[in-house]
């Protein structure tokens, strides 16, 4: 028994003193961003050109708050409502079986996504209510008819005045939604065509309608993929609106900080007063895009113990 017991103790391997991996480099980094930050601090604090309080005044406008309410906050809601509803619509076209919806689909996206935002508000405020002062809603062709055959009615059934809207608000939000609408086209298509096909098929096999099915069970599932661009178009249009101007619309946040700068000649002190803004309007929206992601990506491991050790997040266990 002694024999044995000490032959099994020499095969055993002695205890293992596990040492955590050092990683000097990041210690490295670390004290050059820190220096790098105390640089930015100290250059905001002791340059006087920044005039930071002044900036502070600025952003307390009242033109600058009208800007940013109706123009920036406003301009952004409708924009990404149009756009939205918009782009399901198109990405169900997108995958339709009819070619005709696929092929209008296809070339709504093709031709929205080509034309930059800036050329398209220009047309729309300027050319559009050039072109088409009055748009007559009726049958094709019907006035050039009703006039070779002598009769009075002209077969329209609404008259709107395009320069009556050419010139404000809504033909701006009008002009960055339809664009928009191109970009969650393809969001929202790639997000439906995540989910298994299976899902369409129990669906119908329960008796819904394609509609309620897409509503009920594919969008649900679909939207953990469709919720990080969304939310990253979002922000993107809070900055888009500032091409309000070129339809021309005044009531917007950086048209306002022009007119402050140019009229104060503190180009910069001003200019800051539109950062803050804007920085303050995209952190909000990036903290409730980092809520929407979780809840709909609930059940997907997306923040696995595993995955987040690898990444060098986790904690360090065991000397690990």
């Amino acid at each position: 028994m002694t024999a044995g017991t000490s032959v099994d103790q020499e095969a055993r391997p002695g205890k293992i003193e596990a040492r955590p991996v050092r990683h000097p480099w990041r210690y490295v980094g670390v004290v050059i961003i820190a220096l790098l930050v105390a640089m930015i601090i100290s250059s905001l604090v002791t340059n006087e050109r920044w005039d930071l309080p002044f900036a502070l005044r600025v952003m307390n406008y009242k033109p600058i708050i009208q800007g940013l309410i109706q123009g920036t906050i406003i301009g952004t809601v409708g924009a990404m409502i149009i756009g939205i509803v918009g782009g399901i619509l198109l990405a169900m076209m997108r995958l339709s079986e009819n070619p005709v919806l696929r092929g209008v689909a296809f070339l709504y996206t093709w031709f929205f996504r080509a034309i930059p935002r800036l050329v398209l508000l220009a047309m729309l405020g300027t050319g559009v209510g050039y072109l088409y002062p009055k748009l007559d809603f009726g049958l094709p062709f019907s006035q050039q008819i009703t006039s070779a055959f002598g009769m009075s009615n002209d077969l329209t059934f609404y008259q709107l005045d395009v320069n009556s809207i050419s010139n404000g608000i809504i033909i701006g939000i009008l002009g960055l939604g339809l664009s928009e609408a191109a970009y969650m086209a393809e969001i929202a298509r790639a997000g439906i065509q995540s989910v298994d096909r299976g899902q369409s098929e129990a669906a119908q096999a329960l008796g819904m309608s394609n509609g309620k099915a897409m509503r009920r069970v594919i969008l649900p599932q679909a939207m953990r993929v469709i919720v990080p661009p969304t939310g990253n178009e979002t922000i993107a249009m809070v900055k888009d609106t500032s091409l309000l101007s070129i339809v021309p619309v005044t009531a917007e946040l950086w048209y306002q900080i022009t007119v402050v700068g140019s009229r104060t000649l503190k180009i910069m002190p001003t200019y800051v007063a539109g950062f803050a803004w804007y920085l303050v309007i995209c952190t909000i929206l990036m903290i409730g895009q980092y809520f929407l992601e979780r809840r709909f990506g609930r059940g997907f491991g997306t923040t696995a113990p595993g995955r987040t050790r690898m990444l060098g997040l986790g904690s360090r266990e065991g000397g690990a």
